[in-house]
């Protein structure tokens, strides 16, 4: 696909010109076009609202004429601006020149922006701007500004999910599969020496050079094509990430979403693919869609998209139906605004696919891959609808330092291990009020995850207990002597349920 193949987009800014996107970013930043400049203009609840794709309360608060509320109705609300008005907040005669505006109005006196640029609040308070095309920063309920099969999202839902998840370690080499707007290129450069960002869009990869530019990052190496097909033979990374286009639909009419193969084949490509280049001890971290088919256990299913050599933790965090499914993309493509018959007709074809795979829903979560020396793996498959704690890269990292530790040390080592409570976990005793002891104990995270599991008395008061200074044996021997039982017994039994808890994240090695 062509540039020449994007009729109804307009032209994006030139990224040669190095010296205006500078001057842009200066004057953006010295208006205060930053995330907490624009939740103090606007509000919490009509900054929310931008994220519904709503912008009418927007729009009632930048009535004023403050270079804040210019640029906020220029960039933000792609409404057209006076050019007197623009002249003294933007360099505005460059900013024609190289593309970023266009003249508009009866008399050529306005000036409407070319492309959405959206602030983005880096991790450690970075003032980042993400460029996508106009009316696409957001999808929401309305549905994508644009149907052109060319069309760049910008920030959503899953693509700001996947950054907080990514393990943020000091890296030589990272690959972005799929770039789109270039959000998870620009984190990547602020913790990775070289950076490769690939997409079959080559207007995406345009727009991600703008992202990273206008953000005042590093540049990225851009490779045009389809998934790993343009990396060069040997070459490996120490992360790869990716939001791929995962939708399962009957046919690939959006590039941003829909990958072109049956079923979750790409999202299944994509995993698989990951594995043999990535360097040892590499995480390799996707977002994914998968089906869930009758008369196949889905877990079994994901775990035999596990390349070799690599430990695996995916968790499933949604799953709906297929009706629900096949109505959430088709409102996602504005589909649901066009022709009631047409609409009716791409619905049927929908529900057809599924009907002839056999699949009852669809699920949709995270996959991390970490490539380890182990002669055995860890393959973790779960469901975890709940609220968690991003960003959660620290805790991923952890999950898996936690499992070396657990497979580098069996029952009799974990017992002269010592261990510690980790932090702001809190206990829940469930049972019939009045009731001498519990049904059960239930010991609850309030960070991270968030995870809660049941644990039996002996488990509780272990885990209460653990600040480091005895070993996991020495506990348990006092335990026995306060409840009266078979020290050797109480042994035998435990190291199933500590490794539980070191393993969930409950207890980490002192």
């Amino acid at each position: 696909m062509s540039t020449s193949s994007l009729p109804t987009l307009p032209a994006a800014p030139a990224p040669g010109r190095p010296d205006v996107t500078a001057r842009l970013r200066d004057a953006l930043l010295a208006a205060s076009f930053t995330a907490d400049g624009l939740l103090e203009l606007l509000g919490a609840p009509a900054y929310a609202a931008l994220a519904r794709s709503e912008t009418v309360p927007a729009l009632r608060a930048t009535r004023g004429d403050t270079p804040l509320e210019v640029l906020v109705r220029l960039f933000l609300l792609q409404q057209p601006v006076p050019h007197a008005r623009v002249d003294g907040v933007l360099p505005v005669d460059a900013c024609l020149e190289s593309g970023w505006l266009v003249r508009t109005g009866a008399a050529g006196d306005e000036v409407a922006a070319t492309v959405d640029v959206r602030p983005y609040g880096g991790p450690d308070g970075e003032d980042w701007f993400i460029v996508s095309d106009l009316g696409c920063a957001v999808g929401g309920a309305g549905g994508i500004g644009n149907s052109d099969e060319g069309v760049v999202l910008g920030v959503g839902g899953a693509s700001t999910t996947l950054a907080g998840i990514t393990v943020r370690t000091p890296v030589g080499a990272a690959l972005d599969l799929g770039t789109g707007s270039g959000i998870q290129a620009l984190h990547a450069v602020q913790h990775a020496t070289r950076v490769t960002a690939t997409d079959l869009n080559p207007r995406a990869l345009h727009i991600t050079a703008l992202t990273l530019a206008l953000s005042g990052a590093p540049a990225a190496d851009l490779r045009e094509g389809s998934l790993f097909e343009p990396l060069k033979q040997g070459e490996t990374y120490d992360l790869i990430v990716s939001n791929p286009p995962f939708v399962i639909s009957p046919g690939a009419r959006l590039t941003y979403r829909d990958g072109g193969m049956g079923g979750d084949d790409l999202c299944r490509s994509v995993v698989q693919g990951a594995g043999e280049l990535l360097n040892e001890g590499g995480f390799a971290q996707f977002l994914a869609n998968w089906q869930h088919v009758a008369g196949e256990d889905w877990q079994d299913r994901l775990r035999s998209w596990v390349p070799r050599g690599c430990d695996a933790w995916i968790v499933q965090r949604e799953v709906q139906d297929v009706t629900q499914y096949a109505e959430l993309w088709l409102r996602d493509a504005g589909d649901h605004r066009g022709d009631p018959a047409e609409y009716q007709a791409l619905y049927d074809a929908w529900l057809d696919e599924f009907e002839a795979r056999k699949v009852k829903a669809v699920g949709f979560g995270w996959i991390t891959l970490r490539r380890t020396g182990s002669a055995v793996p860890s393959v973790t498959v779960e469901e975890w609808p709940h609220p968690v704690e991003q960003p959660l890269g620290d805790t991923v990292r952890a999950h898996f330092e936690r499992l070396d530790y657990l497979r580098a040390n069996d029952d009799a080592a974990l017992l002269e291990g010592h261990f510690t409570l980790v932090p702001e976990i809190v206990q829940e005793q469930v049972g019939l009020p009045g009731a001498e002891d519990p049904e059960h104990v239930v010991l609850r995270q309030n960070r991270g995850m968030r995870r809660a599991t049941k644990v039996d008395t002996v488990g509780a008061g272990f885990a209460g207990v653990c600040d480091g200074s005895l070993s996991a044996g020495r506990i348990l021997d006092a335990i026995a002597q306060l409840m009266g039982e078979d020290p050797v017994l109480l042994r035998d039994r435990t190291p199933a349920q500590i490794r539980l808890l070191v393993e969930q994240g409950f207890l980490e090695p002192a």
